[in-house]
């Protein structure tokens, strides 16, 4: 029972940091492992209840935020395909030589966004032109996309900088294309893993209406308190981040 209460929690926990700037999976996952679920069973079953809590956010984004068709169609069908290869070939690649990679991407972000403090407080339309609307898609709807079939961590924040960084959205806006198509990603790569056999459906729904109820807390905190505060918490989440990664790779 003490399991499941703190699996529950760990779901409206990750609920409400993936719906503000993503990574909710770095509070989910380990609580899955620690529970006694295989590596593959513990990512099957968090895709499984992080795409209803994320599905949530992008519907309450998506009534107050203008959601651009143009990117997020397209880049969303890509995700799903693109995610579901990525866990189709999860198991052949190297985690370990993955990792370090995501490590200094993470760092990159962490101080881009420190010494820029008004990186993502506002729009900036006029960087959105046709060639910077398709390498936009092409990054999150297939680059990030099958990086998170693979492994995972990070990907609605991978998603946010890259629509603040090539599009020029503020952090609210692009928060609310990323759920749209995080959304995605965790549905590719959750029918490959549902084929496998791998998710535990039950404790996946019960963790899936918990992710929900934190989902829409973090997304009307994020609407409500503006860029600012999505910022404050994408610097707290990414040093998480670099923190833990770092950790599982370099301890003995």
């Amino acid at each position: 029972m003490a399991e499941i209460v703190l699996l529950l929690v760990a779901a409206a926990g990750a609920g409400w940091i993936d719906a503000v700037v993503g990574g909710g999976g770095l509070l989910q996952l380990p609580v899955l492992l620690m529970a006694g679920l295989s590596p593959v069973q513990a990512l099957a079953t968090n895709k499984f209840a992080a795409i209803f809590g994320t599905a949530s956010a992008a519907v309450t984004y998506a009534r107050t935020t203008k959601i651009d068709a143009g990117v997020a169609v397209p880049a969303g069908l890509g995700a799903v395909v693109f995610a579901g290869l990525g866990a189709a070939s999860a198991a052949a690649i190297s985690r370990e030589a993955l990792i370090p990679l995501v490590m200094v991407t993470l760092v990159s972000v962490a101080l881009f966004v420190t010494f820029r403090p008004a990186f993502g407080t506002h729009p900036q339309p006029h960087l959105r032109t046709r060639v910077r609307t398709v390498a936009a898609i092409a990054v999150t709807g297939a680059g990030i996309a099958f990086y998170d079939g693979i492994l995972g961590p990070g990907t609605g924040t991978f998603l946010i900088i890259a629509f603040t960084t090539i599009l020029g959205m503020d952090f609210v806006s692009g928060s609310a294309h990323s759920k749209i198509i995080n959304s995605c990603t965790n549905l590719g790569a959750l029918l490959v893993f549902a084929y496998q056999g791998h998710v535990l459906w039950l404790l996946g729904l019960a963790m899936a209406v918990c992710n929900i109820a934190g989902a829409q807390l973090g997304a009307r905190m994020a609407l409500r308190r503006g860029a600012g505060f999505v910022r404050a918490v994408l610097l707290c989440v990414v040093i998480v981040m670099v923190a833990k990664l770092g950790y599982e790779q370099f301890a003995a």
